[in-house]
């Protein structure tokens, strides 16, 4: 049995409207060892794979990303690189 939990179907249309209309999204998540992320993705498409929903996409070297839903924290569209540093992506922080 999986630990995954799905996300808010509010949520869920907003990653797939990002697909349809082509918008790249600035991703925050985090790795199953809870290492966390930051990535800019051209997402391509949801997966669901043994009761697990992945968000599939492309980064901007073109590496492809297969990322669990329910591991993201946060998203956005992805903005130019100048104005993305006026404007961080808030990254949870790392408690110990």
């Amino acid at each position: 049995m999986t630990d995954y939990v799905p996300i808010d179907c509010g949520l869920h249309s907003e990653y797939e409207r990002a697909i349809l209309q082509k918008q790249r999204l600035q991703i925050v998540w985090r790795d199953p060892d809870g290492t966390h992320h930051i990535e800019s993705i051209a997402p391509l498409d949801l997966l669901t794979s043994a009761g697990e929903e992945f968000l599939v996409g492309h980064t901007a070297t073109g590496a492809r990303l297969e990322i669990r839903l329910d591991y993201i924290s946060n998203h956005r569209k992805a903005c130019h690189p100048r104005s993305a540093r006026r404007y961080p992506i808030p990254v949870p922080s790392v408690r110990t």
